[in-house]
């Protein structure tokens, strides 16, 4: 009833005109690139004028003009002790690293006794479902692995009351989450080169439409001045209309790839270091999280080198406050080595099998040899780090049982803690069978000439019927597979200009409905920095063919789409791409 009431004085007041600077960039966003279309003029315009009302309940101080950009600088101050008190919900999403960054997060709740709810979400339409059930009842959300690189404020539309945390690697960082300090706390390491434009540049409070032009039905004073009055708005439209350009540019540079930042695991570990209440498990799980980071290739070599030795400075510091065999870290760099470079080695070949023993003999070449880390649980369990991941990926995204996403997730997480053995090894015997189905599709694909050059990129497409395609209508699974895929046909190729190509691989998803997943992924240099350009190609092609296309993950390199747009879809992107 107080806020109820708090409205209504408020909604006499005008919108001011700073606010109206989103609403042209969601009318902008609507129609950007489609020439026509007036029905998503319209939309656009609706949508503008419903984020004004909310804007005007929330007040004129929604985005904040003021340097440096609000990143929170304190996370123990600004985000752990706001929420200590409170009742909390958690959305995390479907990633490993997101799963580690939940369990330390856990721990400092159960720690802290913090009355928080768990609510898993896979994309965005599972997270749109889960805050309309639950905005009445709590206050702070926490979003780890999703919702950086949306408009929160626009999508979900909350009260002027609710602040979202939000601990997300995906980037960019959409530009209106960074101004919105009020409602939208991000939570984000500012050593990671983030490039993010200035306020001036995206947003304008420009005041030349606000009321002096003459509607010409008196007379305005002397001539001379008239006629100064119509010299200054004319400029002033050029620069409005020369700034408008330099603002489309700006944007354009600054969203057109996709990346991942500092893994949310050692975000969330550096949260508990800091407050002194750091654990062997959270120091495990926060290694788990970066390797998941590399497993899925989503950091560079040396971004993963360099946190990989932060993380080995708090493993030394662990083992000598406590050194017993039951919680000990220890280094392991042999096994990382093997998985980096088996697609050069053609493992789907006969001779690739004889290389195979040649490789053992030279185990010990140091530029192949990759850090990582092993856990000793007593003197009877030993895991890798990279073990870990593919089991609780394969939790994740089993197809053996028919379980619910929120089951599958409960079951990954849970193989995560000590006391949850058997669902650890569970999801490694699971691993072992998704990494067999992939060496085999990898060689059935390369064998059969599955991959086609497309001109700007590389394609495969994994028909119905093909042996484990059931295993690939998953994300991780597909995205696995297309790694692995690609490097094996970079090594296997004798055309040099394939070698520098990107890949688009699709699968079945859901054969009832007709649709197949669609992914996207860069091109595999070693020098190459990790940035994915397909999920704003994705959305360009599906725009210029009106395909039926589904932007539910929190990759935007992913997609879902109908069986019969995809040979159109495909020539767009082909098109777009050349």
């Amino acid at each position: 009833m107080e806020d109820s009431t708090a409205h209504n004085t408020e909604r006499e007041r005008p919108v001011p005109l700073s606010l109206w600077v989103p609403c042209f960039v969601l009318i902008y966003r609507a129609v950007a690139g489609t020439g026509t279309a007036n029905d998503d003029w319209w939309k656009g315009l609706d949508v503008a004028v419903r984020f004004a009302q909310s804007a005007r309940k929330r007040g004129a101080g929604t985005l904040v003009r003021s340097a440096p950009v609000m990143f929170l600088s304190d996370f123990r101050k600004e985000f752990y002790e706001v929420v200590l008190n409170q009742r909390v919900l958690l959305l995390v999403a479907s990633d490993v690293d997101a799963l580690c960054a939940c369990k330390i997060l856990q721990a400092l709740f159960q720690c802290d006794h913090v009355q928080y709810t768990l609510v898993p979400v896979s994309g965005w339409q599972e997270l749109e479902t889960a805050f309309l059930e639950h905005k009445d009842q709590f206050q702070y959300f926490i979003l780890i692995n999703c919702g950086a690189n949306i408009d929160l404020l626009e999508v979900l539309q909350p009260e002027e009351d609710i602040v979202f945390f939000v601990c997300d690697t995906h980037r960019p960082i959409n530009v209106v989450n960074i101004y919105n300090e009020p409602q939208v706390k991000l939570l984000v390491k500012q050593d990671d080169d983030l490039e993010i434009p200035t306020y001036d540049d995206i947003f304008r409070d420009d005041e030349e439409d606000s009321g002096n032009e003459s509607d010409g039905s008196e007379p305005s004073g002397k001539r001379q001045r008239f006629e100064e009055e119509i010299v200054e708005r004319t400029m002033k439209r050029r620069q409005r209309r020369e700034w408008e350009a330099r603002r489309q540019e700006i944007l354009f540079d600054y969203e057109q790839y996709e990346y991942h930042g500092t893994s949310s695991a050692m975000m969330m570990f550096d949260l508990a270091w800091i407050m002194s209440k750091d654990l062997n498990d959270m120091l495990w799980w926060a290694i788990v999280g970066l390797t998941d980071q590399w497993v899925h290739d989503k950091i560079t070599q040396m971004k993963y080198v360099t946190d990989i030795g932060a993380l080995q400075r708090h493993v030394s510091r662990h083992n000598h406050r406590n050194g017993d065999e039951e919680n000990s870290l220890s280094i392991d760099c042999m096994r990382i080595a093997f998985e980096y470079d088996s697609a050069s080695l053609k493992l789907w070949s006969v001779q690739g099998q004889k290389k195979l023993q040649e490789f053992f003999a030279d185990m010990g070449m140091k530029d192949l040899r990759v850090q990582t880390f092993s856990i000793h649980f007593g003197f009877k369990n030993k895991f890798l780090a990279s073990d870990v991941v593919y089991a609780a990926s394969s939790l994740m995204e089993n197809t053996e049982k028919d379980e619910s996403g929120t089951d599958n997730f409960i079951k990954a997480l849970d193989s995560l803690s000590r006391s949850n053995l058997d669902k650890l090894h569970q999801g490694l015997e699971l691993a072992k069978k998704q990494l067999c189905a992939i060496q085999r599709t990898v060689a059935s694909c390369i064998c059969t000439n599955l991959i086609i050059s497309q001109g700007p990129f590389l394609y495969c497409y994994l028909m119905e019927g093909t042996p484990d395609v059931k295993l690939f209508s998953r994300p991780v699974s597909l995205c696995l597979l297309s790694k692995y895929l690609l490097k094996s046909f970079i090594c296997s190729t004798r055309n040099k200009r394939c070698k520098l190509l990107p890949m688009v691989m699709a699968a079945p998803m859901d054969v009832e409905q007709g649709t197949v997943i669609m992914v996207g992924v860069p091109p595999q240099t070693e020098s190459s920095d990790k940035k994915n350009f397909f999920g704003r190609a994705f959305e360009k092609a599906a725009e210029n063919t009106n395909s039926r296309t589904l932007h539910n993950h929190f990759d935007m390199s992913i997609i879902e789409l109908k069986m019969e747009d995809r040979s159109k879809f495909l020539d767009a992107l082909i098109s777009l791409l050349s």
